[in-house]
């Protein structure tokens, strides 16, 4: 299950509302081995795609170097999709190299008349894709 702050979680959807019609991406780091999203990292996308993300190389490096001197680790990676659900793609998941994050997605468009977003968390393991439980609270 992913517990997630309602300002982390109102930060992510703004973030894909913002960057929409193209696919918005990004990080939530967290204290090393706590798997608590804390720091919100809102990222560039280079491919600058409405179906498709890249974060910028260098940006990435950046991003690892600056965890790493905070002792922090990628606990949410989230992008969104801009005309299809929020499941990952097959390239969303040839991309998954983080086996301890939640992949996060945000859809910007109204596929199944729930309203004009959906916000849902799944774990990648080898290609394996299991949704998970997202549980919003006030704070930690």
């Amino acid at each position: 299950m992913l517990t997630i702050t309602q300002a982390l979680y109102d930060q992510i959807v703004a973030h894909a509302r913002e960057d929409h019609p193209d696919e918005a991406c990004g990080v939530v780091a967290g204290p090393v081995g706590a798997g608590r999203p804390e720091r919100f990292i809102p990222m560039l996308n280079a491919a600058r795609s409405p179906t498709f993300y890249e974060f910028d190389s260098q940006d990435l490096l950046k991003l690892y170097r600056e965890m790493d001197d905070n002792d922090e680790e990628p606990v949410v990676i989230y992008h969104s999709h801009t005309a299809t659900e929020a499941y990952p793609s097959r390239t969303d998941i040839s991309y998954a190299n983080e086996p301890g994050a939640h992949y996060v997605l945000v859809s910007t468009a109204d596929t199944d008349g729930a309203g004009e977003f959906q916000f849902r968390s799944f774990r990648i393991l080898d290609g394996e894709v299991t949704e998970e439980e997202v549980k919003v609270v006030e704070a930690y």
